[in-house]
């Protein structure tokens, strides 16, 4: 990541950052439970098909990235510029992509450097997949062209796992088998990343090659949400029209998955796409509603409940990477003494469940307060105005 940056433009969206500071909060509190033995069925992944809360964090930092990525670069395009101009916009978000995939790799040799077993895919190298292959589109074509590429990447994806015959983990041959470790993406990580997938599966990866397609239509959603919010349209209430389109989004993502493929987030079908990217656009519509087209005389008193969201959004990805930096030395650190050997965050844990309260509200306790001690991080970094970006 780079140097500090000067603050944000007071004229960027309010909604924006407290978005993507309700996903970046979501995301570290699911991901940093006081143990993963007991947690609640909303705070866990489903384990295969369906859609639960957790399902629902990924994608919406994949549509807020979208959408930054609109309003950020609608202010240095328009329909007149120049090629070398937009080359070397690519090149730059090229470059500041590829230091994400690198960040992201770095984090998966915490704690341990073992490079044979070394896992290649994670999130933040989805995110910069996702932010590569949508930057041509955003920077050369415009809705039509973001709208088609989703078409394109939903049906190269339903084409690919759908219909092309491949070797399941299970040794047999067929087409359309959308089990762990059974189906086409599974089938390619193998061949081309081989040992170097989650360590938990080993034979199929959650944030796989090709679960990468519709991921970036993911972010296109975001996009798309993007061009309509930067749009000069007045006297219209847009977080009205998020909310509608949202809505039919939400129901052509139900109707796929009962008809075409299942809303799955390990294969990150289409179907999954549409259900999360309706939910994106309904959150972020009571968002725009309320910080960006409340009343005057309520807009300030928003603006001020949604402050800690905002302060968390507006270092998301630097929290994100910090977050996992911690819980990861958190589980490496040994503390001797007792009868059997603890790590630090097993002894944290262990004094919280001295407290009366069931083991799954100990480990959401936990996990409570881990995210307020990122929550200091990120309030002393914008008292500062330290704004780190990549």
């Amino acid at each position: 990541m780079s140097s500090m940056t000067s603050p944000p433009s007071p004229q960027r969206l309010a909604s924006l950052d407290a978005f993507r500071g309700f996903a970046i909060a979501s995301m570290v509190l699911v991901n940093n439970p006081g143990s993963w033995k007991y947690i609640y069925a909303p705070l866990a992944h489903s384990e295969w098909n369906g859609c639960t809360f957790t399902d629902l964090i990924f994608p919406f930092f994949l549509f807020a990235a979208g959408l930054s990525m609109a309003i950020s670069l609608g202010k240095k395009i328009s329909e007149g510029t120049d090629h070398p101009v937009l080359l070397r916009l690519l090149r730059s978000i090229l470059r500041r992509a590829s230091i994400i995939f690198f960040i992201g790799v770095l984090l998966n040799f915490i704690p341990a450097f073992h490079l044979a077993s070394l896992r290649i895919p994670g999130v933040l190298q989805r995110i910069a997949l996702t932010i590569m292959l949508a930057a041509p589109i955003v920077l050369w074509g415009r809705w039509r062209a973001a709208l088609a590429a989703i078409a394109g990447l939903f049906s190269l994806y339903l084409l690919l796992m759908l219909l092309v015959p491949v070797t399941g983990a299970d040794g047999l041959v067929a087409a359309g088998r959308l089990e762990p470790g059974n189906d086409f993406g599974a089938w390619l990580d193998r061949i081309v990343l081989g040992g170097h997938l989650w360590a938990s599966s080993q034979t199929w990866d959650p944030e796989g090659l090709v679960s990468t397609l519709p991921a970036t239509a993911s972010l296109l959603l975001g996009v798309l949400a993007g061009y309509y919010l930067a749009a000069p349209v007045r006297r219209v209430r847009k977080s009205l029209g998020l909310l509608a389109v949202g809505v039919l989004i939400l129901g052509l993502g139900a109707w796929m998955g009962a008809i075409l493929i299942p809303i799955n987030k390990n294969l990150w079908t289409p179907s999954f796409v549409l259900s999360t990217g309706g939910w994106s656009l309904v959150f972020l519509a009571v968002f725009h509603a309320a910080l960006d087209e409340a009343p005057p005389g309520f807009l300030l008193a928003t603006r001020r409940a949604c402050l800690p969201l905002t302060i968390y959004g507006m270092n998301a990805l630097f929290l994100f990477v910090f977050s996992g930096i911690v819980a990861r030395m958190l589980q490496s650190i040994h503390i001797a003494g007792g009868a059997t050997p603890m790590t630090l965050k097993e002894k944290l844990f262990e004094a919280i469940t001295t407290l009366p309260l069931s083991p799954e509200n100990a480990s959401l306790l936990f996990a409570v307060v881990f995210n307020l001690a990122m929550f200091a991080v990120a309030w002393v970094m914008w008292r500062k105005k330290w704004f780190v970006k990549v």
